[in-house]
Parts: C-alpha cells; structure tokens; sequence
C-alpha cells in the first residue's frame, strides 16, 4: 500500500469513528437502509425491461473464475485513487456498501448494465465532450434507470436520465401523447448534459452538482445553510434528503465497478443493440413496423433503437424526426424509402389521428393592426423589463408566446406585437444594450448589464432591482426591504406564480424614504 492510500485509510477511519457517521448513532441502520433501497431499485430497472427484452436468448456464461472476491479497504482507496476522474471520488461505508451492491448482491444486473454500456458510453460521451464537461459523468445513468430508456420512477421520472416532465420541457425535449424525448438517448443526454452544467454553475463542485441533480438545487442550498454555509457533499450529508444521501455514493460506486469489473469476475452480457447505427432524418409520418417488415429488421430490435416513439409512429407531419437503424440497413433505407412509407400506409394509419403532435402550443392570432417583431432574451432580463420596453403588459407576452409564469431563458426567440405606425421605434430594442433600454424608458442606468447581473441589486432611480437566488421566496425579500410587502412585489412585478421565482431574475422594489 502507497503511503497516498495509508493517509487515505487514515482518514476513512477517522470520517467512521469521528466524523459524519459518528454524528447520528443510527448512521449504520442509515447506510444499510440507503444501500438496501437502491438495491431493490436498480433490480426493479433492469428486470422491468431489459433482461426480459434486450438480453440475447442464449445461456451466458462469463468467461474465467466466476468466485465473488472480496477486498480490503485499503484496496478499494487505492484502486478509487487511480481512476482518473476530473470529479473527487471519496471512499467511506456508505461507499463501500455500495460498491458490494454492486459487486455481490446484483452481479447479474452489473453484467447487463456493461453489455448495454457498449452501446449507450459512446452516445454519452460525445455528447459530453461537446458540452465539456467530465466523461464520468456518464455514471449518472447507472443510478438513475440502469440505462433502461423507458424506465419510469414512482414520481414519474422518465427516460435514462429520469427528466420530470417540467424539467424536460424546459430543457426543450418534446413530450406528447406520440414522442416522449425523456426516452430518447441522444436528445435526453443533451438536455441532461445542459442541466449539470447549470447545476455545475451554481455550486461550483462536482459532489454538490450531482446531489442537486437527484434533490433539485433548492434542497441542496437548504443543506448548505443548515450546515452552516459549508459547501462539502459530506459536510452536508445528515441535511440532505434520505433519497440523496445515497445519490453521490452510489455514484462514486458505479464509477468504481465499471472500471474494476473484471477483478470482481463480471463481464459483459451481449445485447441485441447493434453497435454501429446511422440516424436518418424523417420528414414524412412512418410506422416502425414499415421499416422493419420492409428491411428485415427484428422489430424490437428496432424499437429499442427508438424508444421515444410511444406508439411506434414517427408522427413527422410539418416537422422533422429522427430514426436510429443499423448501419448496414442505411443504404437499403435510402434506396427503397418511397416503397418503404407507402407499405401497407392504410393499414398502420386506419385509427391513428396525427396533427403534428410536435407542437402542443396554442396558437394564437396576429392582433389587428399590429406588426410582429422579435425579442431575443438576453442574460440579466425579465418579462417585467421586456414589457417596459416595448409599452406592454407582461400577461401580453405570456399569452403570444405561450409562456406559464415568468421563466425565460437566455437565447430564447419571444415574438413582440407593435403598432405598425411604430414598428421603425420599437425594432431597434433588440440590439440595444440593457442600460440604453432602460434609458428609452427614463431609467438611466450607469452600470452595463453585465456589471448588474454580478450585483446582488442594482439602484435605478425610483427602484431597487433585485438579482433572484436559489431558494429565495418572496417573504425572504421582502423582508430585506423595510416596508415592502409581498403583495406589492406580486403587483409591481406582475407575478402570476409567487411560488415559481426563478434564480437570476430581476425584481422590481420601490423604493421607501
């Protein structure tokens, strides 16, 4: 043993005598409670689909020594530290009763999970390449759905990376009663890829980001403030949801087994996945059964690669989708793509109803009299500033762009109605800097936006503008500004949801002399 791994024990010892799991006398009951429920849950995952569907139907036998070894933990410190990891990868019991989920009670399931890893790790880690962000972030699926695409939690999690519906929408994926992009890989790791970056720019390390990725970033900032303002996964564990404290550790576990498998005697189970596909882009309403009848493509086979379909329909009416196949079938596709929409097109679309499903918005009509301009978000902005700008109301904004709330996100397209006669003063807005729109409005502001947007508030003349953070309410800023009331934040606001406050807006406070 190195003298890195003699310290790293050393300090094991000292965290399961001294530290976080001396401060609760039920801390073992709580670590064999924690380890015991994911166990329960990652057989649910993988029995409810994959080992009934996507296994291969033959007898597997794992190569070599098929004992169950077990190790130190002087070794399990040692083999953790060698990992190369951009992510701090910590050893203690919870840990290490994880690591024995996975090496001991559920060999079977980890042998599934590494079959499917071949095909989902690639998808996974290009995409995090693209967003660089760490490649062992890919863990994270393991813990969520044990890569199961369809897996649905209790709560309604959905997908390999277990979006709730309103996270989902917000990170642009489409949900309806045809596509659920939740279950898409390829899309559902972007949107999961975007979202640990946010999380990532909020708390600034790993531990907490990946906590708040189970829990939401408003728990997470509530353990930070019951420990006293320390920012250490561990510091923090006794403050954080039941369900989380074992989020992080099973993590560190899964990042663990995948990289030592085989020194455990765990191997790989073969898949019916197809290793090399080709993503070809539909623009015309197709049946999966018309792709595999035509090209000879096992059906399930190809229900797999396309999870997202719920009714097997690609409803590509006035939109486009995508459709995952075998590489070696691309060419076959291209050649016989006419035959393949009109095969037996009557018989697979007789009783479905499809109207470009991608589009659940409402559509609203023009307004008499009226031009269409667009504004493009910029950071720092609210529907409060853009209705000032362009003499509006904020409902007005949230009804042409079918927003709910007061959630706008930087980049976002929001379609503006002005008056014809008026189009040449208002079309401007769009490139003006914050302080020259304020200014159009008789709000000089000395400061660029971006120096306000580092400020916790910025006076502007008669208000007081305040920079939204995580787990703020209402009543918490109101109670920083002596005579403001929560009612009159709502009003001058124009806030429809008190309770959905969102980090980074900007409110307006009247000033009190």
């Amino acid at each position: 043993m190195n003298q890195l791994a003699r310290l790293s024990l050393a300090f094991f010892l000292l965290l399961t005598n001294t530290g976080i799991f001396a401060q609760n006398s039920d801390a073992p009951k709580e670590v064999k409670r924690i380890s015991e429920n994911f166990d329960k849950n990652i057989n649910e995952a993988l029995n409810n689909w994959y080992l009934k569907k996507i296994i291969k139907d033959t007898v597997y036998t794992s190569d070599g020594d098929t004992t169950i070894p077990e190790f130190s933990d002087s070794v399990y410190i040692e083999r953790i530290q060698n990992i190369p990891s951009a992510i701090e990868l910590n050893y203690n019991p919870i840990v290490r009763n994880f690591i024995h989920v996975y090496s001991q009670k559920r060999r079977e399931n980890v042998e599934t999970i590494l079959g499917l890893s071949n095909y989902y790790f690639p998808i996974f880690e290009k995409i995090f390449d693209q967003h660089e962000l760490p490649h062992e972030l890919k863990y994270l699926a393991i813990i969520e759905s044990a890569l199961n695409p369809r897996a649905v939690s209790r709560a309604g999690a959905t997908g390999i990376w277990q979006f709730m519906y309103g996270t989902g929408k917000i990170y642009g994926l489409t949900i309806n009663s045809f596509v659920d992009e939740r279950r898409d890989p390829v899309k559902a790791t972007r949107a999961a890829a975007e979202y640990l970056k946010d999380l990532y720019g909020i708390f600034g390390e790993w531990d907490l980001a990946i906590a708040a990725y189970n829990c939401g970033p408003g728990n997470v900032n509530k353990a930070i403030y019951r420990a006293g303002g320390k920012k250490n996964f561990w510091d923090i564990y006794y403050y954080l949801p039941r369900e989380t404290r074992g989020y992080y550790p099973a993590f560190i576990a899964a990042t663990y087994i995948m990289n030592y498998h085989e020194i455990h005697n765990i191997y790989p189970r073969p898949t019916n996945l197809p290793l090399a596909t080709d993503t070809l882009h539909i623009k015309k309403k197709l049946h999966l059964k018309q792709v595999a009848e035509v090209l000879k493509i096992p059906g399930k086979q190809l229900e797999d690669l396309n999870p997202q379909y719920r009714r097997n329909i690609i409803p590509a009416i006035n939109t486009t989708f995508t459709l995952k196949i075998p590489v070696d079938k691309t060419l076959e596709f291209l050649s016989m793509e006419d035959s393949i929409y009109n095969y037996k097109d009557e018989d697979f679309f007789k009783d479905q109803i499809i109207k470009n499903p991608r589009s659940t918005r409402f559509v609203h009509q023009t307004p008499s009299g009226k031009a269409k301009l667009y504004y493009k978000v910029k950071p720092g902005d609210n529907l409060g500033y853009i209705a000032e700008w362009y003499d509006l109301r904020a409902s007005q904004l949230r009804y042409w762009n079918n927003i709910r709330g007061n959630i706008i996100r930087a980049g976002q397209k929001l379609v503006v109605y002005v008056p014809k006669s008026k189009v040449s003063y208002y079309k401007p807005i769009n490139s003006l800097s914050f302080s020259e729109k304020q200014q159009r409005i008789g709000q000089p502001v000395e400061k660029k936006n971006t120096a306000i947007q580092d400020t916790e508030t910025e006076k502007n003349g008669e208000y007081i503008y305040y920079k939204v953070k995580y787990g703020d309410t209402l009543w918490d800023i109101a109670r920083k500004y002596p005579g403001v009331s929560q009612k009159e934040l709502i009003r001058l606001n124009d806030l429809n949801n008190a309770k959905k406050l969102k980090a980074g807006q900007y409110l307006k406070i009247k000033k009190k002399t």
